[in-house]
């Protein structure tokens, strides 16, 4: 299926961040193969501009390049981590590792924010824009009832916070932008598949990224500040 994206007037600049993740790499093909916008552009640490959420100087750079690519029409960050190598979701108080916990908040939490300080001023002022990133329903607070996951609960409820804010001043230069946080799913990709539980939809990345973009295309500027679920559900925060 080839999404149209027809809420948007066309044309302009399309970007993700985090292009050579699953959800993020499924996303530039649906884009591209839409045909809605002028140029799709994909960055993470190994694009040229390289772009690392853990260095701000990088996001102030490549957000300076893609000024001068044309009026920003839609920027999806679809960076997030959950767990590695170094690092798992905890379980009980006990196992919280204060430098973890600041790392997860780094990337879950801050990298956004700071491209949202360098990209959101970029977003195009007439016409419909969406900048949208990649929360967890696990961040919602109200919907909290099984406890653990506490870096990764706070850092995602820390980004919704985030959008909420900068919807807010973002919106008083461009009317018609929407801020979205949203979230995704459980996805078949090393940060979510791992934790997946019995009877609950596992989702391909493809099938991931058509379903929030399908979420994107109905948004407006009335729902910016807004956290949504891939079925277009509002979430309680």
């Amino acid at each position: 299926m080839t999404l149209s994206l027809n809420s948007f007037s066309g044309g302009g600049l399309a970007v993700v961040i985090g292009s050579t993740g699953g959800i993020g790499g499924a996303l530039i093909e649906h884009l591209e193969a839409s045909g809605t916008f002028d140029t799709v552009i994909g960055l993470s640490r190994r694009t040229t501009p390289a772009l690392d959420l853990l260095d701000e100087a990088s996001i102030a750079e490549a957000a300076a390049f893609m000024k001068e690519q044309g009026p920003l029409r839609l920027v999806i960050d679809a960076t997030g981590i959950l767990a590695d190598e170094e690092m798992a979701p905890e379980k009980a108080l006990r196992q919280i590792d204060p430098v973890q916990m600041a790392r997860s908040y780094a990337i879950n939490a801050i990298g956004p924010a700071l491209l949202l300080k360098h990209f959101g001023p970029l977003m195009a002022r007439d016409g419909k824009a969406v900048f949208a990133t990649l929360s967890a329903k696990v961040g919602s607070i109200s919907d909290n009832g099984l406890g653990g996951w506490i870096s990764y609960r706070a850092a995602k409820a820390g980004l919704n916070q985030i959008v909420r804010t900068a919807s807010i001043e973002l919106g008083r230069r461009a009317p018609e932008l929407a801020v979205l946080a949203l979230h995704p799913g459980t996805v078949d990709t090393g940060l979510s598949k791992p934790f997946a539980k019995a009877g609950l939809e596992v989702q391909a990345p493809e099938v991931a990224g058509e379903r929030l973009l399908s979420v994107i295309d109905t948004a407006d500027a009335s729902q910016t500040g807004g956290f949504f679920s891939y079925t277009g559900e509002r979430l309680a925060w």
